[in-house]
């Protein structure tokens, strides 16, 4: 039987409009064109879709687990929508001062999502917008796919020299994903 595949997602700027301001509320939560379709996509490709993001509003006080839940409800109703579905949904809360290991660029939370599904990230796409996406994939010997939208522009353009695949948005990065022979 043939292993599941997945794909790591970074939420804000990858899924979602990302803001300097931080997405506080569902409200602010919106989708960035064709992602929805892009995480259908993947799934019905036979990939299961994670999100693994960074979310230091909550130590910062701009919005507590219970309104970041309220959030991330709001995004699988319109992944569902959509005809997709995320399978699970790792988050830290921390801080960038904090030393904790969850937040990227540290891989924390990639680590803690290979232990719970019994995944080889070696064989995952850790699609981001920001050298710390890409960072925690190398951490852990995944394949950093960097897309321009939210600050990807701004990340390729402030290191040109990191060696990432780079597409305009995440449906593009799902059609290149799933267009793959199997390993």
């Amino acid at each position: 039987m043939p292993k599941q595949r997945y794909v790591l997602l970074d939420r804000d700027g990858v899924i979602n409009r990302d803001s300097d301001d931080f997405i506080k509320s569902p409200e602010e939560w919106l989708p960035i064109e064709g992602s929805l379709e892009a995480i259908a996509l993947l799934n019905a490709c036979g990939y299961k879709v994670v999100v693994v993001t960074n979310q230091s509003g909550v130590e910062r006080g701009l919005f507590d687990a219970a309104m970041l839940e309220k959030i991330h409800d709001k995004m699988h109703r319109l992944v569902n929508e959509k005809g997709g579905v995320i399978s699970a949904v790792y988050y830290c809360p921390h801080g960038p001062d904090s030393h904790c290991e969850c937040r990227k660029p540290k891989a924390g939370l990639l680590k803690a999502f290979a232990a719970e599904f019994d995944a080889d990230l070696t064989t995952i796409a850790v699609v981001g917008d920001s050298l710390r996406d890409l960072q925690a994939a190398v951490a852990v010997d995944a394949q950093p796919i960097l897309v321009k939208t939210g600050k990807g522009q701004q990340t390729l353009t402030n290191n040109p020299q990191f060696n990432s695949l780079v597409f305009e948005n995440l449906y593009e990065a799902a059609k290149y994903i799933t267009a793959r022979p199997e390993a």
